[in-house]
């Protein structure tokens, strides 16, 4: 008796690990917001955790107006080379952006009130139309990416072979360009935008559904199945947030102009804190996410290196200052584009577009940033304060300073590093540090007077 209800148990055990093992996993990921780069790393995210899973399907629910063309370009690409069958099921809205993100799965779904369409590129400012490059470039991504999925075989009657795509390229410009003509469907004065109904009659619907579970059961044909949703962390939403192009330009403005503050003024403070702060804030998302490696981290503190070393060690600015720039900024541009080791195969046009606007944004902000505090810096108001705010009764400019001083000693008013104050026979003279820093109350030594200024040297001891 005791065999039989072994063995019975064991036939229970089995028949529960077959049906287990029979139920379907489908792993949903929701994009119901602005496409960018935190919806960028939610997909990511969610399609990485549905392989750790060993999900059957991908199923996106959608229902987005758009976004940024970069970062949809990206998810695309996530889409079109990820190994399980990702479908998308349209819950409204699938437009601009979102339309070329839908257009790149395996079958597309949407419920009677949905739309998908209206994908010509627009000034993220203004909302205007943008210019016909962009265009070009969002017509053939988009085409590229109906192209994808290849065209079915059709036998006629008569014996003859015909080739039909099965998302047709042309609809999928006609999303973009009003120029673009397809007869029957759209004239060359509107941007096409299809319905439910219009997109299956097309090609562009797989299905009609009313919700998720209507997708599985009635066009993904299973009957037991298991749905998983993708829940993002705070953290994935502040990484996103870190991510965003306009948020790199502005870390990107904080580093170059907390650097330029921190090598005018003495001492470690406020500038070097707000600069150290945005460069982690920088690469860190980026270091995670696998698009800085170590070199090219390397490469920007390198560059910082030779910056300081021309400052502070070599008077003027010469090859050590230009290539630090230099450095600095290919630092920056290299870990926005996800080349590894110098190897750009797969690296999308768009990506090095988005890090060239990204990086020279930064830059420009900076430089304007740092006319606009340099010359508000010891006027009234919060950056009174900034600078030295010495008495300047006695103080000579350097445009006065007689070449007799060449050779007089003194002491430094202020920390040289490089420029500086210094005391001369109970006067005040601007000066330049012949090499290396001098603190504040060390002797020193006029050693040269060119370009009405003063070349001073410490005195050792």
């Amino acid at each position: 008796m005791n065999k039989f209800f072994s063995l019975l148990l064991l036939l229970v055990l089995a028949f529960q690990l077959k049906a287990e093992t029979d139920k379907k996993l489908v792993y949903k990921i929701n994009i119901k917001q602005e496409i960018g780069s935190t919806s960028l790393i939610h997909l990511q995210n969610g399609l990485h955790h549905a392989t750790k899973e060993n999900a059957d399907y991908v199923l996106l629910d959608m229902n987005t107006y758009g976004g940024a063309v970069m970062e949809a370009d990206s998810m695309r690409t996530a889409i079109l080379n990820f190994h399980i069958p990702v479908y998308v099921f349209i819950n409204n809205n699938a437009a601009s952006a979102g339309a070329l993100i839908s257009i790149a799965c395996d079958k597309i779904f949407m419920t009677l009130s949905a739309n998908i369409g209206a994908a010509t590129v627009v000034d993220g400012g203004t909302g205007e139309k943008a210019p016909d490059k962009y265009q070009s470039y969002m017509r053939s991504l988009i085409r590229s990416t109906a192209e994808s999925h290849g065209r079915d075989t059709i036998i006629e009657q008569k014996g003859d072979t015909v080739y039909k795509w099965k998302r047709d390229p042309r609809i999928a410009e006609a999303m973009v360009d009003e120029r673009v003509v397809v007869p029957g469907i759209i004239d060359s004065t509107k941007v096409l935008t299809l319905t439910a109904n219009e997109a299956l009659e097309l090609g562009y619907c797989d299905g009609i559904a009313q919700n998720v579970n209507e997708v599985i059961t009635k066009h993904i044909g299973l009957s037991d199945y298991e749905i998983k949703t993708y829940n993002p962390t705070t953290f994935d939403n502040i990484k996103g947030f870190l991510m965003n192009g306009a948020v790199q330009a502005f870390l990107i403005m904080f580093i170059i102009g907390g650097i330029y503050f921190e090598l005018k003024t003495p001492g470690f403070g406020l500038p070097s804190a707000v600069a150290v702060t945005a460069a982690i804030l920088y690469f860190t998302p980026l270091y995670m996410d696998g698009f800085a490696q170590n070199w090219e981290i390397l490469i920007f503190v390198v560059g910082l290196i030779l910056i300081a070393f021309e400052i502070f060690v070599i008077p003027g600015f010469g090859f050590a200052g230009i290539a630090g720039i230099v450095f600095a900024v290919v630092g920056l541009f290299l870990s926005l584009i996800g080349n590894i080791d110098f190897n750009f195969e797969g690296v999308s046009l768009g990506n090095v577009t988005g890090a060239v606007l990204t990086v020279s944004g930064g830059v420009i902000m900076s430089a304007v940033l740092i006319v606009y505090l340099a010359s508000r810096i010891g006027k009234d108001g919060i950056f009174r304060n900034v600078a030295l705010n010495t008495d300047q009764e006695g103080f000579i400019s350097v445009s006065e300073a007689p070449r007799q001083l060449i050779g007089k000693i003194g002491i430094a008013a202020t920390v040289l590093r490089p420029s500086g104050r210094v005391i001369i026979d109970d006067e005040y003279y601007d000066a330049v540090s012949n090499g290396g820093f001098i603190e504040k109350g060390q002797a020193i030594k006029v050693m040269k007077y060119e370009n009405s200024q003063v070349y001073v040297s410490v005195i050792k001891e």
